[in-house]
């Protein structure tokens, strides 16, 4: 097999960079005609994973999101936008703001396309998916290049996470808790919703403790496309520093034979990666489990393990963790949020939810003696 990525720099988020740098990537591939079928139904799926600003890096930015519905558009495409973010309470308010704040709704009212909610779902296998993959013929995911504390990446495979019904995404991560099974039930979602197109926002990447405000942005200066969402991660991969199956997903999909995560094997178009590579990402910190094998460190997991830290200096107490928190082991003591470590699976869905830098990755004595 052969994988097809195109890489192409751009500096910053000038709406008319940000357009010359995603027509040039998506152009790389080919005819259009051959990815998408001109006067189809697409859905386009960014990562809006919780309710905050553009310029915090956390989300998919919305020029970019403008920049390839134009390319829809150009070629009579009826667009809808959506995803499934992290939120709770009130699900219609909470979402509203997450369109708000993100700048999705602008661009959708600014460019006459129509911006949906997931609260539809049809199942498929383990999981339910919206159901406007149904109603649609095509997907088009724009993730946000980051690090992730459960699978390291979260990239063109993780982005498909947020087709899961909100619900549900908790009881996947109670259910499939550790980074091998999680990795293998992304692979599972990729199966179900294969885009048609994956264009990475890959302009102000994310390092250290991501995917959410615990992690620190990093310059990266590129747009990156491909219909083979295992080829894209892998060159993601590489910009990391990483090898490609150091990410699980890439791993387990390419054992499936449904991507080339094999560098060698993976045509890079346009920019030359060398000009993109730096150094290494800094990685989450429980990326240092992956360093040992899983038979020791199931038997060694109660004292080798990294868990969540709540900086109550920082936190507002708003309660999405406790609403996030898959085994439901945190709570309000005395107005502070507090966590049964006892039960703790270290999912770390707590963080990911937190959007004030309020929650910090530790790890016990055994571990930092074991030089992780």
């Amino acid at each position: 097999m052969q994988g097809i990525v195109s890489l192409v720099k751009c500096n910053d988020y000038t709406p008319a960079l940000v357009e010359k740098a995603v027509r040039k990537a998506i152009g790389l591939l080919g005819s259009f005609q051959d990815l998408i079928r001109p006067q189809s139904k697409v859905l386009v799926k960014p990562n809006l994973l919780m309710a905050c600003e553009p310029q915090g890096g956390i989300t998919t930015h919305p020029e970019v999101v403008r920049a390839v519905v134009r390319v829809l558009k150009e070629h009579g495409c009826q667009i809808f936008i959506g995803d499934g973010p992290s939120v709770w309470g009130n699900q219609i308010e909470r979402i509203a703001e997450v369109h708000e704040r993100t700048g999705i709704k602008r661009v959708c009212q600014e460019e006459a396309v129509k911006l949906v909610n997931f609260e539809r779902w049809r199942w498929r296998g383990k999981f339910p998916l919206s159901s406007w993959l149904d109603e649609c013929d095509y997907l088009v995911s724009i993730p946000k290049f980051k690090t992730h504390e459960l699978t390291i990446l979260t990239g063109a495979i993780k982005n498909l996470f947020g087709l899961v019904s909100g619900p549900y995404k908790t009881a996947l991560h109670k259910k499939y808790w550790d980074s091998k099974a999680f990795s293998s039930v992304l692979v599972d979602i990729y199966a179900e919703a294969k885009p048609a197109l994956t264009l990475v926002d890959a302009i102000t990447a994310m390092e250290g403790d991501g995917p959410a405000s615990g992690g620190k942005l990093r310059q990266v200066n590129a747009v990156l496309a491909g219909s083979d969402a295992v080829a894209v991660d892998s060159i993601l991969a590489a910009i990391m520093g990483l090898a490609p199956q150091d990410i699980l997903s890439n791993k387990e999909a390419q054992l499936r034979k449904m991507g080339v995560a094999d560098l060698d094997s993976i045509s890079v178009l346009g920019d030359s990666l060398e000009d993109i590579v730096t150094s290494p990402f800094l990685l989450p910190k429980t990326s240092a489990l992956k360093k040992i094998p899983l038979p020791i460190l199931k038997l060694a997991h109660k004292l080798i393990r990294f868990y969540p830290q709540i900086l109550h200096d920082k936190c507002s107490v708003c309660q999405a963790c406790i609403v996030a928190c898959p085994e439901k082991v945190m709570g309000l003591r005395s107005n502070r949020v507090v966590i049964d470590y006892r039960r703790c699976i270290s999912c770390f869905c707590c963080q990911e939810a937190c959007g004030f830098s309020a929650i910090r990755t530790r790890k016990t004595i055994w571990a930092r003696l074991a030089g992780l």
